[in-house]
């Protein structure tokens, strides 16, 4: 006979398996964010600020871990070139079968704030449609792209619009990655 224990075993080990299988396409489309990373890279600006101090530079890392229930979690850390934080933000990455699409929301503790996204794997690279609010409170969509991708590196492209996608600012935030550890 078998006991209810060894019975809710198999159960779970049927229902782990099953949900293996199905992730094993769309649901693993952000696996190469697994692992610790070592950022570098740049803000776009304009006028006399760009003229007088150029772009400035960013550094960091990025950490992203996947967790028990299939989904991932990762940690950026930003810095200017002084050393002084520029963002530390905090993101879980969930697959949603129904709507096609990863389902991302971005936290930033410091700031307050909570941003929703979307993204699809588009050609070679993953695109990320999200929103949030500049510095002097204007909303903004963001479109971020995640290309180059390789075991090693990947580049991330951010662009934003401020009048409802209507026109984009490309390449507002660029940030290169290159693999530290697994």
């Amino acid at each position: 006979m078998y006991s209810l224990a060894r019975i809710a075993g198999v159960f779970a080990l049927w229902l782990g398996c099953a949900w293996f299988a199905s992730a094993a396409g769309e649901a693993r489309q952000f696996d190469f964010l697994l692992g610790q990373w070592e950022l570098s890279g740049a803000i776009k600006v304009s006028g006399l600020v760009a003229l007088v101090h150029g772009q400035p530079k960013l550094a960091g890392s990025w950490k992203a871990w996947r967790t028990s229930d299939g989904a991932i979690e990762d940690d950026m850390k930003l810095t200017d070139a002084s050393g002084n934080p520029a963002s530390n933000a905090h993101f879980v990455r969930s697959f949603s079968r129904e709507e096609n699409c990863w389902k991302i929301t971005g936290s930033d503790a410091s700031r307050g704030t909570l941003q929703p996204a979307t993204g699809r794997w588009q050609g070679d690279e993953m695109l990320v449609m999200g929103s949030g609010t500049s510095h002097e409170g204007k909303r903004y969509q963001t479109r971020t792209h995640y290309l180059a991708i390789t075991p090693a590196s990947f580049r991330m492209v951010q662009d934003r619009s401020f009048d409802d996608g209507k026109t984009w600012d490309e390449a507002v935030v660029t940030l290169n990655a290159r693999r530290t550890g697994s």
